[in-house]
């Protein structure tokens, strides 16, 4: 019953954290794209920091999602 009643406040908490609201970019001027997974082959030529911005931020920045990951 415990694990049901912890179960249960866990999945509560998760429903209002977005996982998926946090992206990586490659930290240049020259970036057009951002990246779900912080090692996606897209980001292999940064030459850069890369770095995790939401994704709110991503857009912003006018930046669209990397084509290996759509």
């Amino acid at each position: 019953m415990k694990k049901a009643a912890l179960l249960l406040v866990f999945m509560t908490l998760a429903s209002f954290i977005d996982i998926a609201d946090n992206v990586y970019i490659c930290n240049s001027k020259g970036a057009k794209k951002y990246h779900l997974k912080e090692f996606c082959r897209g980001l292999s030529a940064c030459k850069h920091e890369v770095i995790k911005v939401t994704l709110k931020q991503a857009k912003e920045k006018g930046l669209d999602l990397c084509g290996w990951e759509d």
